[in-house]
């Protein structure tokens, strides 16, 4: 551990070694340097696996803030013992997509800017609650900070784990809108907005959103406001394989709202109900077939270093 910093506070840098396909812990040598510099006072907490993660965290004394080394999986994986708990967060991005990094205006392997953040006080930030009602994994109840998605998105989020190691975040991800787009197939889902009926029909996507984007850069909601109380829908009406590409042009540039066949709703609450079973992602981690979902905002849930620069 390096030496007190002054405003007393310490953190736990949870690296994980994966991240980026190994980038986070080639860049720890450089990330560390400048944390000595600083005279951050910290620890490492490097996990193979997010469990483990998170049991380590979970055991630090609470006065510890964490400083999450990777990208929207490694901070992810450490929620249960962020959300609600008090403990500050501070985000370095070195993964594969850095949505949630990346509304907050931080690039990554940005050290300087990612450091300079620890200096000012952590405020609040909303988080978001997922339930599966039914699905591969009926009960199941996850903390996310930027969203779910099903249909054509999650089947895309399932492609892109196929693409080539070579390719980056949004290159990978543009390899699965690809592929999926030979498997699309529609469904009937309903959407309901903190009770009232959002959408009922066809439909191609429902993304659930805390943040604004996913996929490494697609602006998927562009109207989220992660310190507002409030969750955004965005759903894909009745779309063919064209008009569901033309759609992921425009959530490219955030300006597919208000297009033919896209329906957005915002509010505390969202049920997602579909006819059948349907490929379903939480913060992007793929989440098997599910019928029925359920998401609520936790609002002012995290302390997030850096949350003034949430983009609105």
């Amino acid at each position: 551990m390096t030496a007190s910093s002054s405003a007393g506070r310490s953190f736990a840098v949870v690296l994980n070694p994966q991240a980026g396909r190994g980038l986070a812990q080639r860049r720890w040598p450089e990330l560390d340097a400048q944390m000595r510099a600083r005279g951050l006072a910290f620890s490492l907490v490097a996990a193979s696996s997010g469990p483990e993660a998170l049991a380590r965290v979970r055991a630090l004394p609470p006065e510890v803030a964490v400083l999450a080394v990777g990208g929207d999986g490694t901070v992810g994986a450490l929620l249960p013992a962020l959300v609600g708990t008090g403990r500050p967060l501070g985000v370095v991005p070195l993964g594969s997509g850095n949505d949630y990094a990346g509304m907050t205006g931080l690039k990554p392997g940005d050290f300087a800017a990612a450091l300079d953040r620890l200096a000012g006080d952590p405020r609040p930030v909303d988080a978001l609650e997922a339930e599966i009602v039914a699905g591969d994994r009926a009960g199941e109840r996850r903390l996310l900070l930027n969203g779910l998605g099903l249909g054509f998105d999650a089947q895309v989020n399932e492609a892109a784990l196929r693409a080539p190691p070579r390719l980056p975040g949004f290159g990978r991800y543009l390899w699965g809108v690809l592929g999926a787009l030979g498997r699309l197939r529609l469904g009937r889902a309903e959407i309901t907005v903190d009770g009232r009926a959002l959408y009922a029909g066809p439909s191609c996507l429902v993304a659930v959103m805390n943040g604004t984007r996913y996929g490494g850069g697609f602006l998927i909601s562009p109207r989220s406001d992660a310190r507002d109380g409030r969750i955004e829908a965005v759903v894909g009406g009745a779309l063919g394989r064209g008009g569901v590409l033309r759609l992921m042009g425009h959530v490219l540039r955030g300006t597919h709202l208000g297009q033919p066949g896209v329906f957005g709703g915002s509010g505390e609450t969202v049920t997602v109900r579909w006819d059948r079973p349907t490929p379903l992602h939480l913060d992007g981690d793929a989440a098997g077939r599910a019928t029925e979902v359920r998401a609520r905002v936790r609002p002012g849930a995290l302390l997030l270093f850096g949350a003034e620069h949430v983009r609105t």
